[in-house]
């Protein structure tokens, strides 16, 4: 899991300065000012993400059930709210209605959320 968490940090790392530099550049041409700054806050927190899990990556030892959570649920909630983003923000260049994906966005922010905790819930616990 240790591993699993650095590499996908890695990856959300590099997606998110990908991304970032095709909303910069290339997709203010297709994309409304509004669908931008939606997609641009989709990249923001992967870019949090992948630092949060190359941290724990590190400081985590994923021995407890609990420390396996935390990195899986910052993991699938980044994955749902920052691509449910991506998504909502292109609906209309692709021609589609995607708004059913507005109530999944926050299912992915509240997963980000409870990791968080979780990574408190461990500092405060933990005897260094």
């Amino acid at each position: 899991m240790k591993n699993l968490t650095l590499i996908i940090g890695g990856i959300y790392g590099l997606l998110s300065v990908v991304l970032g530099a095709f909303g910069a550049h290339a997709f203010k041409k297709i994309l409304s000012i509004e669908r931008l700054e939606s997609f641009e806050t989709g990249v923001r927190y992967q870019m949090y993400a992948a630092f949060f899990l190359l941290i724990v990556g590190y400081i985590l030892k994923f021995e407890t059930t609990s420390e396996k959570w935390i990195s899986i649920l910052m993991i699938a909630g980044t994955f749902i709210f920052s691509v449910s983003i991506y998504c909502l923000a292109f609906q209309d260049v692709w021609g589609v209605n995607l708004k059913f994906l507005g109530p999944i966005t926050p299912l992915g922010g509240l997963f980000m959320i409870i990791s968080w905790g979780m990574l408190i819930w461990y500092f405060a616990k933990a005897k260094f």
